[in-house]
């Protein structure tokens, strides 16, 4: 045997899992899948996770205003903890989120339904008439409201005019309710689109079964339309809640003291105190929280529909 043929012999086994692999890659959708979103996953990777990994290392160091002091430290976890206002804080921030969350769901509910359901012919017209008012300024939309509940906003005024108080409402603006009503303005109508698409991908036969099997129009909804709309309710509620939590606009413009939150007290260190580490520390104990509260929240919300299916 020549030296040219053994060569090829040695390099088919090399040359049969190459093809092996090249059929197992045609045969998978998967790895197909992942082949072709290869290059936008690695920039999210990247875009997202050096960040991310910047503020991990940040809230093991310490900072003198502009000395960075890289040795190993939980310091700024500690003070995070034991400090009550930033306790305090960060419950105010997740039970405002609460409320914001809650009550956007409970309003684009019935309006996702009603399109879903009642309206015939171009339904994504509504859903962009719906939503086209929310596409305005987030600032500009904040100041409306500043300028609604202000101390001579439109609604103290129109209560004086109508001769139903003496006195403008001074409780309407500068605390936890007034961002909890202009967070959920802001934010409600984002929350129609994703109700709306598992509302309209049910199958309208599962109704008629329901139906016909004696089902009322309660029973119906509660074993059928909200199990099956509840992808689309989790996804509107995780797309309002996490983003809430780290809003420092709302709370600065229209809270006052009593509203604010977490975002307001990690914007004052990484921007006036100049304490890097310390904002790193509280920003990461808040995306724990965060998770923690959504993991629970997912886990219930299907265990209920369980029972209720």
């Amino acid at each position: 045997m020549t030296a040219e043929a053994e060569t090829t012999r040695a390099a088919l086994p090399a040359l049969d899992l190459r093809a092996r692999l090249a059929r197992a890659f045609m045969r998978s959708e998967g790895l197909r899948g992942y082949a072709l979103i290869s290059p936008t996953l690695v920039v999210m990777v990247v875009a997202m996770g050096m960040p991310i990994g910047l503020t991990i290392a940040y809230s093991f160091w310490t900072q003198d205003y502009l000395t960075i002091d890289r040795t190993f430290t939980m310091a700024n976890y500690y003070e995070a903890v034991s400090r009550e206002i930033y306790r305090v804080l960060l419950l105010r921030s997740l039970s405002i989120s609460g409320a914001v969350t809650v009550f956007s769901v409970l309003l684009a509910y019935p309006m996702a339904y009603y399109v879903a359901f009642h309206v015939q012919g171009n339904k994504m017209t509504w859903i962009v008439v719906l939503t086209l008012p929310f596409l305005t300024s987030y600032l500009l939309r904040v100041f409306s409201w500043k300028i609604i509940l202000g101390y001579q906003g439109v609604i103290n005024s129109g209560l004086e005019a109508l001769g139903m108080i003496d006195e403008p409402l001074a409780f309407l603006l500068y605390n936890r309710n007034a961002v909890v009503v202009t967070l959920v303005y802001a934010w409600a109508p984002f929350a129609i689109l994703p109700i709306f698409v598992s509302l309209e991908k049910i199958d309208r036969s599962l109704l008629e079964a329901a139906t016909d099997l004696g089902d009322g129009p309660l029973w119906r909804f509660l074993r059928i339309t909200l199990p099956l709309s509840l992808p689309g309710v989790i996804a509107a509620t995780l797309m309002i809640f996490v983003p809430t939590v780290g809003d420092f606009i709302t709370p600065q413009l229209v809270g006052g003291s009593d509203g604010k939150m977490v975002a307001n007290i990690i914007q004052v260190q990484f921007r006036r105190a100049n304490n890097w580490p310390l904002g790193s520390s509280l920003s990461l104990i808040t995306m724990i929280a965060l998770t923690l509260v959504s993991i629970c929240y997912i886990w219930l919300t299907r265990w209920a529909t369980r029972r209720i299916a």
